[in-house]
């Protein structure tokens, strides 16, 4: 008969806690525009992230998508999981997934691209491919580039 036992940071190490992880995703903005709909996802997903000590930081603009969310390893694959459960017409495309040593964002950062004079420097100059702002065009390097400058005020060192 085996009992239970509580966690011990050896059987947390079996699971990956003890493994920070970095995810960056893209995916096109189809089902949550604007309005009642999004604030409802973003205060959703925020508890969520928060629950479950994962920060994130999100570039909303009226098509697009760019995420990077870091936390352990089994709170990351979960938080996946959750997304395409939840999102069945977002397809995220996965830019980059890679251990970290800290979390590089504190909180759950939000940023809505609009057409100020300082998104539209972020957006096109610096970081698209294109003349129009298209994540799907950029490399990995851009978009990682790309959310460091929107996000600069907001680093967090360590959490």
């Amino acid at each position: 008969m085996r009992t239970m036992t509580s966690h011990t940071p050896e059987s947390k190490k079996r699971n990956g806690e003890h493994i920070l992880i970095k995810m960056i995703y893209i995916a096109k903005n189809v089902d949550l525009d604007s309005g009642i709909e999004l604030t409802r996802a973003l205060e959703f997903w925020r508890r969520y992230f928060e629950e479950n000590n994962i920060v994130s930081a999100l570039v909303i603009s009226e098509d697009y998508f760019v995420q990077s969310f870091q936390g352990t390893r089994p709170a990351i694959n979960t938080a996946l999981e959750k997304i395409l459960d939840k999102h069945s017409t977002i397809f995220p495309n996965i830019v980059n997934i890679e251990e970290i040593e800290s979390r590089q964002w504190n909180g759950f950062l939000v940023k809505h691209l609009t057409s100020s004079a300082k998104d539209e420097e972020y957006a096109l100059k610096s970081f698209s491919a294109g003349s129009d702002y298209n994540p799907y065009l950029m490399t990995s390097t851009q978009i990682e580039s790309f959310l460091t400058a929107v996000f600069e005020d907001t680093k967090s060192s360590n959490f």
